[in-house]
């Protein structure tokens, strides 16, 4: 338990910390916490504010910086701003996300974040099976078939197929129109089950056609980025990462590999409203120096999926709850949007 005094200024030294990113000494803190202490008093309460491991004093300086419980705490408690508190949207810069596919969507919502924050900004793609609204076969030349598949939100996948036999586009056309007869409205993988059953009863090549231009639909949709993330390369100028071209290469392995971000976006699927994750105080966070900053983001009233801003854990955390919290209704809304 820390008393107001102590409370007050590891608050002060981790706004200090994070608005110049040089470690405090007790001078610096006394004149930006304004309180009339002696600089006595001040060393002796930094001494205990590192006793309980809240700061720490880097090697090359008498100066003091913020652990990941000192954020921790200053995060969950200290923050001078409440979410109901936090400056209009309007004073945000200006931003619409619109696309004729979610895809573009869900892309331009990770550049915002990347855009507002000079982080790096992720999304986490809807959990949802593709559903099959209609198909259209178009023969190319050279026994190739172009299949075209829409969903009922617009989102369109263009495949080729080779084929063996060479067929007349009047033959493709009655293909798309019993697979659009029969089956819309289903899953894609719905509908590769179904046809595996009723190859039999359908004429075989035309038949293997069909199911060939489903597989293919069913594999795209398995194999699409789970999680979208835009601006990495904005962490090789901050000066937390720069200094470390081997730290810098793990940051980049964990962007490319992405199953650690897919986890940590996942925990944050069912949280209500923003939450943040600290590097070395949580274990969901891939790396001790990084923070993530994340929200949900609903469509039509139903949480689909999740986006945030990772981050050094020297970020402006009220200003990233902020980015955050808004880029999460912007897509909410432009995804609910009818197309």
């Amino acid at each position: 338990m820390l008393d107001d005094r102590s409370k007050h200024l590891l608050k002060t030294l981790v706004e200090r910390y994070i608005a110049d990113g040089q470690p405090v000494g007790s001078r610096t803190l006394s004149r930006a916490a304004g309180l009339e202490l002696s600089p006595a008093t001040i060393r002796n309460v930094m001494s205990d504010l590192e006793e309980l491991g809240l700061i720490a004093s880097p090697h090359t300086s008498a100066g003091r910086v913020p652990t990941a419980r000192g954020y921790r705490l200053f995060v969950d408690t200290m923050l001078t701003a409440r979410r109901d508190e936090l400056p209009a949207a309007e004073s945000m810069p200006t931003a619409t996300l619109q696309g004729e596919q979610p895809r573009q969507v869900l892309n331009q919502a990770a550049q915002l974040l990347s855009s507002l924050s000079h982080f790096v900004g992720v999304v986490r793609v809807p959990k949802r099976a593709s559903v099959f609204r209609h198909i259209e076969f178009l023969s190319l030349s050279q026994r190739r078939v172009l299949v075209i598949l829409v969903s009922p939100d617009g989102e369109v996948q263009n495949h080729v197929i080779h084929t063996q036999p060479e067929f007349e586009q009047s033959q493709l056309q009655e293909a798309a129109n019993f697979l659009n007869a029969h089956y819309a409205g289903l899953t894609l993988s719905e509908v590769r089950d179904r046809l595996r059953t009723e190859v039999e009863r359908l004429r075989g090549e035309i038949a293997a056609l069909m199911l060939q231009a489903v597989e293919l639909g069913t594999e795209s949709e398995a194999q699409q980025d789970a999680v979208l993330v835009a601006g990495e390369r904005n962490l090789l100028s901050v000066s937390d990462f720069s200094h470390d071209l081997g730290q810098l290469r793990r940051l980049f392995d964990i962007f490319e590999q992405k199953t650690q971000l897919m986890r940590l976006l996942d925990v944050s699927h069912q949280a209500d409203g923003v939450r943040i994750f600290i590097g070395g105080d949580s274990r969901g966070v891939p790396f001790e120096d990084l923070s993530v900053v994340s929200a949900p983001y609903t469509v039509d009233g139903a949480v689909v999926g999740t986006l945030g801003v990772i981050g050094p854990q020297r970020m402006p955390y009220e200003r990233m709850i902020q980015i955050v919290d808004i880029t999460a209704k912007l897509l909410g809304n432009a995804l609910s949007q009818p197309r």
